[in-house]
């Protein structure tokens, strides 16, 4: 399946300017398989060595981290010369091994010509909590998430994802056959999520059951990780936060409360187990800010936020919402239907490298995202059917005066004012297309700063 992390990667191999590659991400999102795929698609050869499974391979890394010793010995384990420039390697599970890590920072000094790219599962948790010597500046770093819903779409109906890619500009209105099926789609997405083995799993056998199993099986893997991986006095903690975040996403909370765990529960009991479970890419914090000032990072408020899950169709199943009533759009599912559109608008933000925080001004108003944009404050409201009516919104636009904002609904699309605020509606199956809109306005803005440069050197040559 096709992943849009690719072109990342692409960029990467040809960078003048390139370092080793970590990547990062939830268990289980895809990437040993991207790895490989890409080496073997734009490499003469890939040496793939995973030090989880050959506990021997660190071995290599002990007596010095000389990397032309290292690249021998690592070319007689793989059979066959590793030569730079023709030869990715792939370093996976390395958390297993600190000193590969550590390795890392001589191979950007010393071997910058060798591609190398490295993965492993919870490797934030282990950086962070073993005291690993972690080669800060020496390596490039990227992100992977769960299949995002455009990358989903692709794997499901690849003629209508180049459909609405090629002939959909911004600000069109979708046509209803177009709508219809994207909208179907959409519902199939909130089943199934972006974990790639349970969308390999539907798209094969179109199988419920089987993708439920799967879903299982992911989250009974995550559970069993919190056994293995995290200090004993913790796990306790992370299984009740784990378990309460879709029950805590379909209330009505301004935040994420500790006393709907355990009455007595303070928030500073469970501040490390939350911060594991972000470490490990299991869980996104969204913080609340509430004066709006640049940049937004600055206005964080660190003790309030919400938690959301990872994957969307996780999420449903955790939550024992049946599949068919996704499909139906039963009457009481109306309320959980609008937590897990959070929780879609939230992954979808953060796959686009956007960092969302939520606004909320002394308990009155709310709005859902909030984004920092090329130098714009951009306010997000999250709708899960049509209508689009947000008094916080409202608010909102009236107090900062934001030049453009989003409404994400079942609405086609549309544009209208807020106050004074250009506010584009979208639909929540086209969110991946919102940085046309972006760039866009970006565009907009550069031709007014040049109109006004040229109109103040016409000026200037007037008074002369």
């Amino acid at each position: 399946m096709e992943r849009d992390i690719t072109k990342k990667l692409y960029d990467w191999k040809t960078s003048t300017n390139r370092k080793p590659l970590l990547i990062t991400g939830v268990r289980q999102c895809g990437k040993t398989y991207v790895m490989q795929d890409f080496g073997n698609k734009n490499f003469e050869d890939v040496a793939y060595f995973n030090f989880e499974k050959n506990e021997m391979l660190s071995q290599v890394f002990v007596s010095d981290l000389n990397t032309d010793r290292i690249i021998q010995e690592l070319s007689i384990i793989h059979g066959k010369k590793i030569i730079p420039g023709a030869t990715l390697v792939i370093f996976d599970e390395i958390q297993a091994c600190p000193r590969a890590i550590t390795s890392l920072k001589y191979f950007c000094e010393e071997e910058s010509r060798l591609h190398i790219m490295c993965a492993g599962s919870l490797l934030g948790v282990a950086v962070k909590r073993q005291n690993m010597s972690f080669p800060v500046g020496k390596i490039d770093r990227l992100t992977m998430y769960p299949m995002s819903f455009s990358e989903f779409l692709k794997a499901q109906n690849n003629s209508l994802h180049q459909l609405v890619e090629l002939n959909i500009k911004k600000g069109e209105v979708l046509p209803e056959a177009y709508a219809n099926a994207l909208e179907s789609t959409l519902k199939l997405y909130y089943i199934i999520g972006g974990m790639p083995e349970v969308v390999s799993s539907w798209i094969e056998n179109k199988d419920i059951q089987l993708v439920e199993r799967k879903q299982d099986e992911i989250i009974l893997d995550y559970q069993a990780d919190f056994a293995k991986h995290a200090p004993k006095k913790d796990i306790p903690k992370l299984s009740a936060i784990w378990d309460s975040i879709p029950l805590q996403l379909a209330k009505d909370n301004s935040k994420y409360m500790f006393s709907h765990i355990k009455e007595s529960a303070r928030a500073k009991d469970y501040e490390d187990s939350v911060e594991w479970l972000i470490d490990a890419g299991l869980i996104y914090k969204l913080a609340k800010v509430e004066k709006i000032e640049k940049p937004l990072a600055a206005c964080a408020d660190a003790t309030s936020y919400k938690l959301y899950m990872s994957d969307v169709g996780l999420l449903r199943r955790k939550a024992g919402v049946a599949a068919k009533t996704i499909i139906q759009g039963d009457k009481d599912y109306i309320k959980f239907k609008g937590a897990l559109t959070e929780n879609f608008v939230m992954s979808e933000l953060l796959v686009r490298d956007k960092k969302p925080y939520y606004w909320c001004s002394n308990n009155t108003a709310e709005v859902d995202f909030v984004i920092e944009d090329e130098g714009r404050i951009i306010p997000i409201e999250a709708k899960s059917e049509i209508n689009t009516k947000a008094k916080s919104f409202g608010v909102f636009c009236k107090k900062y005066n934001p030049e453009i904002g989003f409404k994400f609904s079942m609405k086609n699309v549309g544009e209208h004012q807020v106050e004074n605020t250009k506010t584009y509606s979208i639909p929540l199956y086209l969110v991946w297309k919102m940085d046309e809109y972006l760039d866009s306005e970006n565009q907009l803005d550069l031709v007014k700063m040049l109109d006004s440069k040229i109109n103040d050197i016409v000026d200037e040559l007037k008074g002369v």
